[in-house]
């Protein structure tokens, strides 16, 4: 199967954010084919070659122009500090050009104002860090700004909330093309959670971990991890916790940013990606081992997921 991003470009601007440039390079940067993962023809790119200002002071040193932009087959667009200008025309034309000829675009934090005044936004959904969700649904009207989720696939567009959120950005760029267990091992070697579920709001009021610092809590989330193929309904997760149902679906929520059917559904269909991808189990066992029962149900949650039923998941990423 042919994998599209192989040749990847940053652009970065002055003022971008330190820490948006360290989470693609890390990415898509670092050479891990030793232990048998991808490699990418990785490259950072500005207006000009040379210093780039970061907003932590640090400089980066930029080998490559705008010229960079032509080979990618994903461009990633990194934090716009000056958010209400514009980029050049230049900048704003090879972004427009590498979509045209096929590449895909993603843009981070602040960097989604790039792609909006390239036009690329234009009657799309996306997302962009939550304090600048006003701004840019005023300067943008035609965009379908979802400022509650931590990233937003449109295909060939691709955009992702602020700060941290550009990691699970990355991260599901990767398993769009390579499937869970590339993102996954890539995240085990960055010592992150492959996958944080629920969306953007629930870090705006207080840092809350992947998945919960309730330590009842956790045990419960451990045990129903390990235990896919029982009901794992409320009633049956609230009695481990040793709690009445309410008051667990309410501390569930305040934890996890979830709700416990949307977690389990999420924790079912991740498990459902790795026994695809590595075993070589029939479809029926497979669904019988996640909780789903039946083919049939495994196969229509499958797509309204991913989007391809289980079968071709299989035929694409199987290792």
């Amino acid at each position: 199967m042919h994998h599209p991003f192989r040749n990847v470009a940053a652009y970065v601007h002055h003022g971008t954010g330190a820490f948006g440039a360290g989470i693609v390079s890390e990415i898509f940067g670092y050479d891990r084919t030793s232990r048998g993962l991808p490699g990418f023809d990785f490259a950072v790119c500005a207006d000009e070659p040379g210093p780039v200002a970061t907003d932590a002071g640090l400089k980066l040193m930029v080998e490559h122009g705008l010229d960079r932009l032509a080979q990618a087959d994903l461009v990633l667009v990194t934090s716009w500090e000056h958010f209400d200008v514009a980029p050049s025309p230049a900048v704003l034309e090879a972004l427009r050009s590498a979509y045209e000829r096929g590449a895909t675009i993603a843009g981070h934090c602040t960097g989604a104002f790039v792609l909006a005044c390239a036009g690329l936004l234009e009657g799309r959904r996306a997302t962009t860090h939550w304090r600048w969700a006003a701004a840019m649904a005023a300067r943008f009207p035609d965009v379908l700004l979802m400022p509650e989720v931590l990233y937003v696939d449109e295909g060939r567009i691709v955009t992702g909330a602020g700060a941290a959120a550009g990691v699970d950005m990355c991260l599901y760029l990767l398993r769009r093309e390579y499937g869970s267990a590339v993102a996954n091992a890539i995240a085990r070697d960055m010592v992150l959670s492959p996958h944080r579920d629920g969306g953007q709001a629930q870090y705006v009021a207080a840092s809350v971990p992947a998945d919960c610092d309730d330590e009842r809590l956790s045990a419960v989330l451990g045990w129903a991890r390990e235990n896919l193929d029982a009901p794992l309904t409320v009633e049956v997760l609230a009695a481990r916790a040793l709690m009445s149902q309410r008051s667990f679906a309410r501390r569930f929520a305040a934890a996890t940013g979830s709700t416990p059917h949307a977690w389990v559904l999420s924790q079912r269909l991740h498990r459902a990606e790795e026994l695809l991808e590595t075993a070589d189990l029939p479809i029926e066992e497979v669904a019988r081992r996640v909780g789903f029962g039946t083919a049939a149900t495994l196969r229509e949650q499958f797509v309204r997921r991913r989007g391809v039923p289980p079968r071709e998941y299989r035929k694409a990423f199987a290792s």
